[in-house]
């Protein structure tokens, strides 16, 4: 799994390996994974942490050597945002780095995972959408792109791959505190923040990071064996506003 070193990643590690599964789970940022350490330990749980960047594919191939040569489920987490950018302020580099984190990122580890998934007769993959998934006022126009494109993917995977077993759905986060994505968050135009403030105003309080792992794992189980392809709102009620 992805995005492990805080917030809806960790906690979803520490559920995983609380629940008894093996995981292997990577971040970036070698700090923050000396963090979820520390909360494997406090918890007297285990799992194996790999520093990886989802954008490198050298990186992603590694992480799938690994966690392999059997995956039974995939927890893609990681994930940015981009400032709140419309799209006539929306420079290129903010553009690339956000698709390559948000959807190419999930593309690759997705792609890696099937083949391993179709030999041991199927599997789960659950990736992080978002509120911004279905609408356009929770994030500037590359996040949203990219979490639009994140459903495009999920979908697919689960039409084409759904006769082998393999399970392909997406939760769909609102806003949801003690995360780290806030550092991408910053508004950088005002008017763009004004304008999304109409839709933000009708957001429930934010959410606790465990209450979207819990539906992550769920998802994973063979309780939802008979889900697949499913867009699984985790926001309060937001989406229904």
């Amino acid at each position: 799994m992805t995005g492990v070193g805080n917030g809806i990643g960790r906690a979803t590690l520490l559920r995983l390996a609380q629940e008894g599964a093996t995981v292997t789970g990577c971040d970036v940022s070698a700090e923050a994974l000396e963090d979820s350490a520390r909360a494997l330990a406090d918890a007297g749980l285990t799992a194996k942490l790999v520093r990886a960047d989802v954008t490198s594919q050298a990186d992603v191939d590694s992480l799938i050597a690994e966690a392999g040569p059997r995956v039974d489920i995939l927890a893609s987490v990681a994930g940015i945002m981009d400032f709140f950018l419309p799209l006539a302020d929306t420079d290129d580099a903010t553009w690339d780095r956000v698709m390559a984190v948000n959807l190419t990122g999930v593309m690759r580890l997705t792609r890696a995972v099937i083949p391993l998934m179709q030999a041991n007769g199927g599997g789960a993959i659950v990736t992080v959408a978002s509120k911004a998934s279905t609408g356009a006022g929770a994030s500037g126009a590359a996040y949203t792109a990219s979490k639009h494109g994140v459903i495009g993917l999920v979908r697919s995977v689960a039409y084409f791959y759904g006769p082998d077993n393999i399970r392909s759905n997406a939760v769909l986060p609102g806003s949801i505190g003690e995360t780290a994505i806030g550092t991408t968050a910053a508004p950088r135009v005002p008017w763009a923040m004004e304008r999304a403030a109409t839709t933000i105003a009708v957001s429930p309080p934010p959410g606790h990071p465990d209450q979207v792992a819990a539906v992550i794992s769920w998802l994973g189980t063979d309780e939802a064996s008979y889900v697949n392809g499913a867009l699984v709102s985790v926001d309060g009620g937001w989406a229904a506003a």
